[in-house]
């Protein structure tokens, strides 16, 4: 990606092409009317947004307010000719990658790419995805082509909470912890919008907000479900994640078909202002999901006119409507809600501004060769950039799960191995929902991938589709004959969990287990079957997992263009980033009876913080071609209240081969008397090591982390001891990783004096990472304390 000084000195160089830039790019009108003040880039933004809206009509506001999206009728919103204002589209998907939008580089499910435990994965598959959503608006702007999905503005990240695993939308999550889910989506949402200091590339919207994690459609209808959620339960679980997305600056939210405790949430004063703006200090824009605003008349019945609900959602905070494709959609009716007092001007002033600052931080209003976004082409698309980030995230999210006597890697040409399974050779199933177009050129899967492996392959999907609701049995024992070792390619796709469509049962689609079973049936005594899973939420695997003919398991999500050939790059140890070390971002339960009831909100049993039982695989699991050591964790044994706390751990690769490990950090109250977690996810880093490598590492934990809540009180930090846990696994598991978990306690100290040592902690990671650059073995694992004094 160039940078954009070379952008404006490229420009300088050519007045004539200055001025081509700058009247494709301008709405029609805009060359006449540049003296109006919301022009003059030496305004403040605030003055900029007051001039422009002061200059709309009640009916200009309210046709913006309306026009969101969906469908040719909803979208774009009008353009204002008499101020040189052009359309603008609301409505662009931006999960990983340009949805819905033609040609776009497909990166790996939000599930999979939340498997790595890097935020560097998230921040490049961002950048990625937002310089070609760009590129493609500047060449849709200059061919004056608008409407759904030719936009800025995104309805991405989802950070909803992956709280049942039978959820159809699961796979387009982060997963079930609220940490790490609110900071993947903080680095998200920062990488989306980019880094110059006065435009965004993309803007950001975190959705779908709030209390949203299923039922699609079993046992009932996501349009008319009442989500009841006790205020705890809300604080500690469904809220984290966007109050981080908040924090790290998105411009928008999307709240959610749902109702909160009885009220709908477009229409939730609570959740919209009293949460969102008022405690967060939220300045953006809030959409609805698509329809939801009608729904609140037709699902829910919490109102029985379109006068009424318009007059709820605006008051409620809901700045924009999207509907589908209708004529008068329900804003439409602010008019007649001014008319009989339910709603003022001041009331449209205040919710349509944020539209504005939004599209003016865009760039929208400002010559063209100032934002150095604007110059983004198509040939970034399906760049060798961007096709190799999507290599490497699909690489980093592979979950090694089981792998007996170090069976994989594979080191050695084969002369014949089976491929099987309807997953095996399904480009369109394993990209996932939510993908940009499937670009059959860029496109690999697991049966091209894993061809590259032996002289001769036998394929047989086994199945009809992924339902498997019609399996040839026949074609998979011609299949399995003379093979060295028998691949089996199973899973969900799109077409079994996706929006609207819920999972009924953890277990396997249709047939695929028989597949399996017969696979192990119908070939030779001893030959080794390794299974390569592609799926949203968990599938029922147990048997396998218990089987010795299943020599290793590896959970691949939905890896989209490049599966083929991170299957085959993983599976033979090939390469950067070959070596497995995706860690599972929710709890594998063993049978579908520890899976608690769909349409029950509370949190007990459900995900690793409140789950007691036995689960298969449990969060954070993962393993690796090589073995990890830690030792020498250092923190502050006493801290202030509201003192983050700084912990140093030293890891080593014990291992033959170069590998990643993500070290996680996890926090138990012990003296608390409120309900809390168990213990709770409050720091993680994925990092590289050479083999026989140990570097020192520094993770902070937030004093906000370590906060617990109280229904009168809030989010408070009490005095007591912390119990902290450091290594490469979930402590207190029945299935654990060969590397060991250090255990550490610290206890926060209300008397002790309220030193600021944020310059330690500072100093500390600058030399560390200095450390890490330049020498095997960090010196701060000597003695920290004494090399902080010596330079301080």
């Amino acid at each position: 990606m160039q940078h954009k000084d070379h952008f404006k000195s490229e420009m300088k160089s050519t007045t004539y092409i200055s001025f081509l830039v700058l009247a494709l790019l301008a709405p029609e009108g805009l060359l006449h009317v540049q003296d109006y003040p919301f022009r003059n880039t030496s305004l403040p933004w605030d003055a900029r947004v007051k001039d422009l809206v002061d200059r709309l009509t009640i009916e200009e506001i309210v046709v913006q307010m309306s026009r969101g999206g969906s469908g040719p009728r909803a979208s774009p919103a009008p353009a204002v000719p008499r101020l040189g204002v052009g359309p603008f589209s609301w409505n662009t998907e931006c999960l990983r990658g340009d949805v819905y939008a033609g040609n776009a580089t497909s990166f790996p499910q939000a599930l999979g790419l939340a498997a790595t435990f890097s935020t560097e994965v998230i921040c490049d598959v961002a950048s990625a995805t937002s310089i070609e959503v760009r590129a493609k608006f500047n060449d849709y702007q200059r061919r004056k082509i608008y409407g759904d999905h030719k936009g800025i503005s995104c309805f991405s990240p989802v950070i909803n909470i992956m709280r049942h695993p039978l959820w159809g939308r699961n796979q387009e999550t982060y997963g079930e912890d609220p940490f790490l889910s609110g900071e993947l989506a903080a680095i998200f949402v920062k990488c989306l919008q980019g880094d110059d200091p006065t435009y965004i590339r993309a803007n950001a919207g975190c959705k779908h907000f709030d209390v949203h994690g299923g039922p699609e459609n079993i046992p009932v209808s996501r349009f008319s479900f009442d989500a009841k959620v006790s205020e705890r339960d809300w604080r500690l679980t469904f809220l984290p994640a966007f109050k981080r997305c908040v924090q790290a600056g998105s411009y928008s939210l999307m709240c959610s078909f749902n109702r909160i405790n009885g009220v709908p949430a477009c229409g939730n004063k609570r959740l919209l202002t009293d949460i969102l703006r008022t405690e967060w200090g939220f300045t953006g824009y809030v959409v609805s999901d698509q329809e939801a605003i009608e729904n609140i008349m037709t699902y829910h019945h919490y109102t029985n006119n379109s006068v009424d609900t318009a007059a709820l959602c605006v008051k409620a905070g809901c700045n924009l409507e999207l509907s589908t494709n209708e004529v008068k959609p329900t804003y439409f009716y602010i008019i007649d809600a001014l008319k009989a007092g339910k709603l003022d001007k001041e009331d449209l002033v205040k919710s349509v501004s944020p539209l504005f600052y939004t599209r003016m931080r865009l760039g929208e209003f400002d010559p063209p060769d100032h934002n150095p976004y604007n110059f983004l082409d198509l040939s970034v698309i399906q760049s060798e950039e961007h096709r190799a980030i999507s290599l490497n995230a699909a690489m980093k999210s592979f979950v090694l799960l089981k792998n007996k006597g170090g069976f994989l890697p594979i080191s050695k040409l084969l002369n014949t191995i089976s491929v099987l399974g309807p997953m095996a050779d399904n480009k369109y199933q394993q990209i996932g929902s939510y993908a940009p177009d499937v670009m059959p050129t860029y496109t690999t899967t697991p049966l091209q991938g894993l061809s590259k492996l032996s002289k001769r392959v036998q394929y047989a999907a086994g199945c009809n589709d992924n339902a498997c609701s019609k399996y040839n049995r026949t074609e998979i024992q011609r299949a399995v004959n003379s093979s060295e070792i028998i691949f089996v390619c199973l899973g969900t796709g799109p077409m079994i969990e996706n929006e609207d469509h819920d999972r009924a049962s953890i277990e396997l689609p249709g047939q695929q287990a028989q597949l399996l079973r017969d696979a192990i049936t119908f070939s030779a005594k001893g030959v080794p079957i390794v299974l390569l899973l592609f799926n949203g939420g968990p599938v029922n695997i147990t048997w396998a997992d218990r089987s010795d003919r299943v020599v290793a398991i590896m959970e691949c999500f939905f890896p989209a263009q490049e599966t083929g050939e991170a299957v085959l790059r993983v599976v033979t140890n090939t390469g950067n980033s070959s070596n497995p070390a995706g860690r599972l971002p929710y709890t594998w339960p063993k049978y579908q009876d520890q899976i608690p009831s769909m349409v029950n909100y509370s949190m007990e049993g459900r995900t690793y913080r409140y789950f007691h039982g036995d689960p298969l695989y449990p969060f954070g699991y993962g393993l690796s071609y090589s073995t990890f050591n830690f030792t020498n964790a250092w923190m502050n044994p006493i801290i202030s209240q509201g003192q983050d706390l700084t912990v140093r751990v030293e890891v080593h690769n014990e291992g033959p081969t170069d590998g990643d490990e993500v070290i996680q950090v996890y926090l138990k109250w012990l003296d608390t008397n409120e309900t809390m977690p168990i213990h709770q996810l409050v720091g993680f880093e994925r990092v590289s090591l050479r083999a026989k490598e140990t570097l020192s590492w520094l993770i902070t934990v937030r004093a906000e982390n370590m906060a617990v809540w109280n229904e009168s009180r809030g989010f408070y930090i009490e005095p007591g001891r912390y119990r902290l846990y450091i290594g490469g696994q979930q402590p207190d598991q029945s299935k654990t990783l060969p590397s060991n978990v250090l255990i550490s306690s610290v206890k926060g100290d209300q008397y002790s004096q309220k030193i600021n040592h944020d310059y330690r902690a500072i100093l500390m990671q600058v030399l560390c990472k200095i450390c890490v650059s330049y020498t095997a073995t960090c010196l701060l694992s000597r003695s920290p304390r004494r090399l902080i004094k010596h330079y301080v």
